[in-house]
């Protein structure tokens, strides 16, 4: 028996990665430089996974910013307003990333959406009609000889062409039938450069195979790869699907040519019946994904041996394997100097996962398995209770909800009438999403806090000091609702699992968001619950410097679950209803205190629908838009609220977002072309709404006419009394001097368009 990893994590340890990366975009490191750190990274991931006795490590799972740009690239799928910028391969790519704004032009970034069920994110490649696809780059092979050349086989990782078609996003008249016979020839040249470099294994990465399927799809998948393996040579082909199972592929799948198939026995419901009734073909080696790639509680392995048994009468030859890419998870515990063995036993990161994998190969190569010591220690784990921290007030405050509980009164349409009495905004309100530059004077303060090189009140009067400043600095731009910035605050997520109790907070516990983006999700451990006011005393002390209302900011119930590792012993709709409880406490407790206006961000709604449509409702949003709407039911009338989300496909699930009974609901727009304003003027849409008008993910600065346009075509679609102004996003990434340059072109171009209205 082998073992697989279907991808690493590749920021570094300590986020080398990232650091990296933005010192050469501010010119603070050659290219030189940044791809010997690269190079350095690449080394230390493939030696850490051979150490750990892995047999099929993956190579290309690096990346720069995002796999699937570099999967365009690879595949000369660059838009023409980019090559015109007349750039070097590397800023040519940073440029579809991050977007340009310089003396060689000015372009957005391509758009951005989640990666399936998770909180990365992916670039969006465009096919323009006259977009030649072919085998231009040669990252792959580069990567794959680099990791030879350090004694290291590896079976190189690239998205599959059919995923790659499915999220490609068409610009023209060009169709996805019309790019079948270019991509397959793409891939096959990928296939037939492999075979002459040596190379054992290429893994095709098909996750996209896990969503609901058409007879369409099928066919188009069949179509794409009976082309790409019809000349395939002496290296194998493995089909990586994960995030699911492939329930309407299945049976054409194993039938066809490939040499390996990895499925998913994590997240896949239907993968062992699938493998039951069906079996599994006699000559292909079954990738079977059974530790989990997305969570980090250790892996039970008599759990595991059994499925591997059960497979085993199916399947001639099984390789363990990873469920996805540890990509989702951090790197290792060996950096956790402050988590308590107690908790640590219990956890499994990456390079634990490595282990995981290895103690599994030897449990199952042995002929009595239950005799190992591996095995008797992990059953020991197991065995014993963990101290989950119980609160069984909390427990008792779920169970007794009440239908009640989650309706407000009176209704939206009588709400928004008492709020424009009591608020008196102008037309076409402008706004932010809440956070305001992090700069390096604010990560120190944090810093030099922890470390306790300096005082609480000391950082305390720093922040109110930024506070002051930029209250300050908001007024003077013009803005119509303030925020106080959250310059307390490490990460929305985070810094909720820092002030509630039942949460793990890791040191080093970093994952990718997107590009040099990074997150430290917090561990929900125990029972969730509020034991004292969380961001009471600076949404109080920002209000005391202004007259504008100052907006209360909170992360919702669902996000906090959804960017947090959550426990697999109680569900996750407990788990939402329990930070729902919490999270409704400081609401309730804002308003008490005076705070108008709360806007509760659920940036992360859609995140863990199911691939599935036909499980959206059964085992995500029935509880999910309940949750959220269970934070704000016992809030005033004149009390507004509002909410956040980015950066996910909203259209599908718009009247369950509508269902969440917000007053005013703020999206991403700009970076998808605004496409969810055709989305809310379809449905009839009644909420309040602000769409973004400027991508808050670019250092580039929108011009006034930029946001005038897109303020006129949202208001081709939306009524302008509906209409709020507002960034894509949340400013903690950006500099200060671009935020206030971005902010003063937004208001103007806001108080234009309202003088042409009331003309």
């Amino acid at each position: 028996m082998k073992t697989s990893v279907i991808g690493y994590p590749r920021i570094g340890t300590l986020r080398e990665l990232k650091f990296a990366v933005e010192k050469y975009l501010k010119k603070e490191l050659t290219k030189e430089e940044l791809q010997a750190i690269a190079s350095k990274l690449r080394e230390e991931n493939w030696k850490v996974q051979k150490n750990n006795g892995i047999d099929f490590i993956t190579s290309n799972d690096f990346s720069f910013y995002d796999n699937l740009l570099d999967t365009a690239v690879l595949l000369n799928i660059v838009p023409n307003r980019y090559r015109q910028l007349k750039l070097d391969a590397l800023d040519e790519y940073f440029a579809m990333a991050r977007g340009y704004q310089g003396d060689k032009g000015d372009v957005k970034a391509l758009p951005m959406k989640k990666w399936f069920n998770t909180n990365y994110h992916y670039i969006v490649p465009e096919i323009d009609d006259d977009t030649e696809v072919l085998l231009v780059g040669s990252k792959p092979f580069d990567e794959y000889v680099e990791a030879k050349n350090c004694g290291i086989e590896t079976k190189s990782a690239i998205i599959g062409a059919f995923t790659f078609l499915k999220l490609v996003k068409f610009t023209g008249k060009r169709t996805v039938e019309d790019s079948i016979a270019d991509i397959a020839r793409a891939y096959s040249d990928i296939l037939n450069k492999f075979s002459v470099l040596g190379a054992g294994w290429v893994q095709f990465d098909e996750p996209a195979l896990c969503m609901d399927l058409s007879e369409e799809d099928i066919v188009l998948f069949s179509k794409i790869y009976e082309r790409i393996l019809s000349e395939k040579k002496n290296t194998k082909v493995l089909l990586q699907t994960y995030f699911g199972d492939i329930r309407d592929c299945y049976n054409k799948v194993v039938t066809m040519p490939f040499d390996g198939i990895g499925l998913d026995f994590v997240e896949g419901k239907k993968t062992l019946e699938l493998v039951k009734s069906f079996g599994f073909s006699e000559n292909k080696t079954l990738f079977a994904g059974v530790v989990n790639g997305k969570n980090i509680w250790r892996n039970n392995y008599s759990n595991t041996v059994n499925l591997i048994r059960e497979l085993g009468e199916y399947c001639n030859e099984i390789v363990l394997s990873t469920s996805c890419s540890l990509i989702h998870v951090p790197y290792t515990l060996k950096n956790e100097s402050s988590l308590f063995q107690e908790y640590k036993k219990h956890l499994a990161f990456a390079e634990e996962k490595l282990t995981e994998l290895s103690e599994l190969k030897k449990i199952l190569s042995c002929s009595d398995p239950a005799s190992t010591e591996e095995y008797v220690d992990n059953q020991k784990l197991f065995n014993l209770p963990r101290n989950c921290e119980e609160n069984t007030a909390v427990q008792s405050a779920v169970s007794g909800l009440s239908k009640d509980d989650f309706i407000r009164y009176p209704d939206s349409g009588e709400r928004e009438k008492i709020q424009k009495a009591v608020f008196s905004l102008p037309l076409l309100p402008t706004t932010t999403i809440g956070s305001l530059p992090q700069t390096a004077e604010v990560k120190e303060n944090r810093s030099n806090y922890k470390k306790g090189k300096i005082t609480f009140e000391q950082y305390v009067t720093f922040i109110k000091g930024k506070i002051a400043e930029w209250i300050a600095l908001q007024e003077k731009i013009g803005l119509d609702v303030l925020v106080h910035g959250e310059f307390e605050r490490n990460d929305m997520v985070e810094y909720f699992g820092e002030n509630l109790d039942g949460f793990l907070i890791t040191e080093k516990g970093w994952v990718q968001s997107y590009g040099t983006r990074c997150v430290k999700p917090p561990i929900i451990w125990g029972d969730i619950s509020r034991s004292k006011p969380i961001t009471v005393d600076y949404s109080l002390y920002a209000q005391s410097l202004t007259s504008k209302c100052v907006k209360g900011m909170l992360t919702g119930p669902v996000t906090i679950l959804n960017w947090s590792f959550p426990r697999e012993d109680i569900s996750l709709k407990d788990c939402a209803f329990q930070i729902a409880l919490a999270i409704k406490d400081e609401v309730l407790e804002l308003e008490a205190n005076g705070i108008k206006i709360i806007q509760i961000d659920e940036a992360a709604l859609r995140e863990k629908l199911p691939l599935r449509k036909s499980d959206w409702h059964s085992e995500y949003l029935d509880w999910a838009i309940p949750a959220f709407r269970l934070v704000h039911s016992g809030v005033k009338p004149e009390t507004q609220i509002h909410t956040h989300m980015c950066y996910s496909e909203f259209a599908d699930i718009i009247k369950d977002i509508e269902n969440m009974d917000a007053d005013v609901i703020t999206f991403e727009a700009a970076r998808s072309d605004l496409s969810i304003v055709d989305t809310l003027s379809e449905c009839g849409f009644k909420t309040q709404v602000g769409p973004g008008v400027y991508d808050i993910h670019s250092p580039r600065i929108p011009g006034i006419q930029e946001i005038k346009k897109a303020l006129i075509k949202m208001l081709e679609k939306i009524p302008k009394e509906k209409l709020w102004v507002n960034p894509d996003c949340g400013l903690k990434t950006r500099g200060k001097t671009e935020t206030v340059a971005s902010l003063e072109n937004l208001v103007i171009a806001a108080k234009e368009i309202r003088r042409s209205l009331s003309v």
